[in-house]
């Protein structure tokens, strides 16, 4: 498949493997964030809902000093090929050309699903329960987050209620509207490492413009054409040669946060 170059104003996530301890704040903040209910007392670790989910990777015998290494997996958000894409029926999954976030329409989606089958990264979960809330914490959800009922998918979108936030406080100090505004999302905010960086390549917020170009960078699954816009740091060539599944050097587990 031809490659394609990803458009320096549209926002990408660097996430360096090397600093990640595991600790799962990343997938607290996110679940606070975007209203994320708990899990329900029946789910099970392939029925439950989290939007970042961070699995365990050992190295076997090909450690490299590092015998193991944590890797945050949220949506890729695809910029080419896009699978959940080309197979929903309803239209419900869309990629804004402006910020190049793939969207999920929970108001379109009929909860067939196809697109957790397409995706290679199992980054899409599905609503088998309608959302449950320990009494009083109503109360402390985020009002600039719709919560998903039972029956649909759902998926992380790099936090657009905070985008949407700071482009009308752009908007106010008169910033274009085609011009990439400056925001964090909760699970970088949250990352006591300071593990996961975030931004446009144009503006080159905490240096990711210069991060996606460095010889220990790389991205999930390259083989498949979809050009992620999920980026991951490592100096070792045995987390490198994983994430590319050139040769089976490790076993993978999930981290709950």
């Amino acid at each position: 498949m031809k490659s394609i170059e990803i458009s320096p104003s549209q926002y990408v996530m660097v996430i360096d493997a090397d600093r990640c301890t595991g600790c799962g704040a990343c997938m607290v903040a996110c679940a606070i964030e975007n209203n994320v209910a708990p899990a329900h007392p029946d789910a099970t670790d392939r029925t439950g809902v989290t939007w970042m989910k961070v699995v365990k990777v050992s190295s076997g015998n090909n450690g490299d000093g590092k015998p193991a290494c944590y890797l945050p997996l949220p949506c890729q958000q695809c910029a080419a090929e896009t699978p959940c894409v080309t197979v929903c029926p309803q239209n419900a999954v869309e990629v804004d050309q402006q910020t190049g976030i793939v969207f999920q329409m929970s108001q379109r989606c009929l909860g067939c699903r196809y697109c957790m089958a397409a995706c290679p990264y199992h980054a899409r979960y599905f609503n088998w329960w309608d959302p449950e809330w320990p009494e009083g914490m109503e109360q402390t959800l985020n009002p600039d987050v719709a919560p998903r009922m039972r029956g649909v998918v759902e998926k992380c979108n790099f936090c657009h209620g905070r985008y949407q936030a700071a482009r009308a406080s752009a908007a106010e100090h008169g910033q274009a509207s085609s011009d990439p505004v400056t925001y964090e999302p909760a699970c970088a905010q949250a990352c006591p490492t300071r593990a996961i960086k975030f931004g446009t390549p144009a503006n080159n917020e905490q240096g990711v413009g210069d991060l996606v170009h460095s010889s220990s960078a790389f991205r999930l699954l390259p083989r498949l054409g979809t050009e992620p816009r999920v980026y991951y740091l490592s100096k070792h060539k045995w987390i490198r040669q994983m994430a590319q599944m050139e040769k089976e050097t490790s076993t993978g587990e999930e981290v709950h946060g």
